[in-house]
């Protein structure tokens, strides 16, 4: 495999065919190339399957169309782009292939496994690209019912739905940068893989499961839900709502391969909102512990001893929740009687949580009762505190840094959204300004971000080179995280580095992993 010169473009030959890329300012990019089959008729439910070879030039100026989902305006997408079934594709920024291999880095985007896109504008890898030598790749996956909706209860001997669908196509997107990225420069055997939210889930999930073994090097999971994934039984009750939704018989079942796409995710939407209403602190849609493809739930795995032994970076935002009480998401529980019924609701399913043992984590916030406090209790329970279990565990075999990014302008402060979930996304890819008005600066504070942001990207970046994140700027040093250090780094104007900085939350919610079933 090799590149090939044309004018103001270079042609690369992938396994399966060659694609032509375009400079984008001093790299170039490839966008919108095939790692899989469209998953339509007969492969929708289906794992992905290898695209057939092509012989011309395949063109790969454009991202492609992104994965069904519905509107959503907390997630700001080109309106430009199309959406269809058709959506497995794959993007690479990266140097002009010289002969020395780079190292890689693998985007996942988020978005609660039903939104989202790599075509996102703040996933640009250029700017990543440009700044570390490095090969950046983001890539679509199936979101929603086409992608984390669990219907193999409904299989039979003549139709078979696959469980994990997401996670299978960004398995398929892991062996196509293994099997092709030597040919845009990249090194197939130094692969970071980094993702937030439901990214960063995937990523603490795959940590775990057998098949991914091998295909990635280093992992970066930015604030992960590493708890939110389920049972077979609670999969199967949701899946059974969604038929209800579609006013569709079991017996017809089979005719979700021929529904129209929209119609799915029409009534995905329905089921997404309305299952975290009813038990507040779970999703519709997330992995599912098949014992296929995910043999474990993921953080008993990394208790157990059981995630792949490579280097990790794990943190969480200071202020998560923030930002959906902002938006009025129902996604998380942002209200008192909200996080009452999620702690019912945990109860419910760990018949060993005492009322007193709930009634202690509680008591840990001494504002517990005001909105502050109730967004901080949402804050630790789905992003902080599995953060702070999968880190104890994996720190005792594998090399482990843990950060809490507090960083936020003037702006932020001042609506009270702070540290918010997703905001520190344009830190790492050095992409403000990408939202449609951005108020991030509306009241200053820009430089601060931009120091702020070179810090992060450097140590992302040595991480993606050395497995290490040491920014050889003078930077405060990194040390890594153990279970007796608990060594944290705090992010912000200044770097600072506090051991336990959130102890008294940790003792209160203790060791055992709490999620729902």
């Amino acid at each position: 495999m090799g590149a090939l010169r044309q004018p103001d473009a270079l042609v690369v030959e992938t396994r399966l065919g060659p694609v032509r890329g375009y400079p984008d300012g001093p790299v170039f990019s490839w966008k919108g190339i095939p790692y899989a089959m469209p998953p339509t008729g007969k492969l929708r439910f289906r794992s992905p399957v290898t695209p057939e070879p092509w012989s011309l030039v395949l063109d790969a100026g454009a991202f492609g169309a992104m994965a069904p989902q519905g509107q959503d305006t907390s997630v700001p997408l080109d309106p430009s782009l199309r959406i269809d079934e058709d959506c497995l594709t794959i993007n690479v920024w990266g140097p002009r292939p010289d002969g020395t291999p780079r190292p890689v880095m693998v985007w996942v985007h988020g978005g609660a496994y039903c939104l989202g896109s790599s075509a996102q504008a703040v996933y640009d890898g250029r700017l990543l690209a440009e700044r570390g030598d490095v090969v950046v790749v983001t890539f679509n996956y199936r979101l929603g019912a086409l992608g984390f909706l669990d219907l193999s209860s409904f299989s039979t001997a003549d139709r078979t739905f696959e469980s994990n669908l997401g996670l299978r196509d960004q398995i398929a997107a892991l062996e196509w940068v293994r099997d092709n990225i030597a040919a845009f420069g990249g090194d197939p055997t130094e692969v970071t893989l980094f993702g937030e939210s439901s990214g960063a889930g995937s990523i603490t999930t795959l940590m775990t499961v057998p098949k991914a073994a091998g295909l990635f090097h280093r992992a970066i999971a930015q604030s992960p839900p590493a708890t939110s994934v389920y049972g077979a039984e609670r999969a199967a009750t949701v899946a059974r709502r969604f038929l209800e939704i579609l006013e569709l018989p079991v017996g017809r079942v089979a005719d979700l391969f021929d529904m129209p796409a929209g119609q799915l995710v029409e009534a995905c939407d329905i089921l997404v909102n309305e299952v975290p209403t009813r038990v507040p602190g779970t999703l519709a849609v997330a992995p599912v512990v098949d014992r296929d493809l995910v043999p474990r739930y993921p953080v008993t795995a990394f208790q157990q001893g059981y995630s792949h032994r490579i280097p990790l970076i794990i943190g969480s935002n200071k202020d998560e929740a923030s930002i959906f009480k902002f938006t009025g998401s129902s996604l998380m529980p942002v209200s008192s009687e909200a996080v009452q019924q999620m702690f019912a609701g945990l109860a419910e399913d760990n018949p060993e949580l005492s009322a007193v043992r709930l009634a202690e984590i509680v008591a840990a916030y001494p504002d517990s009762t005001t909105s502050r406090g109730v967004l901080a209790i949402s804050t630790d329970a789905a992003f902080r505190m599995p953060a702070l279990w999968v880190a104890d565990a994996h720190s005792r075999h594998s090399p482990t840094w843990m950060y809490r990014f507090d960083h936020a302008t003037p702006m932020l402060k001042a609506a009270r959204i702070g540290a918010a979930h997703a905001t520190e996304l344009p830190y790492v890819f050095g992409t403000f300004g990408t939202l449609n008005p951005d108020p991030t600066f509306w009241l200053g504070g820009r430089r601060s971000a931009i120091e702020v942001a070179g810090r992060v990207q450097r140590r992302w970046l040595a991480f993606a080179q050395h497995a290490v994140p040491a920014a050889l700027d003078g930077s405060k040093h990194w040390a890594p995280y153990t279970p007796e250090t608990r060594l944290t780094l705090l992010i912000d104007h200044r770097d600072s580095l506090v051991a336990d900085p959130d102890r008294e939350m940790r003792v209160a919610w203790g060791d055992k992993a709490m999620g729902f079933s």
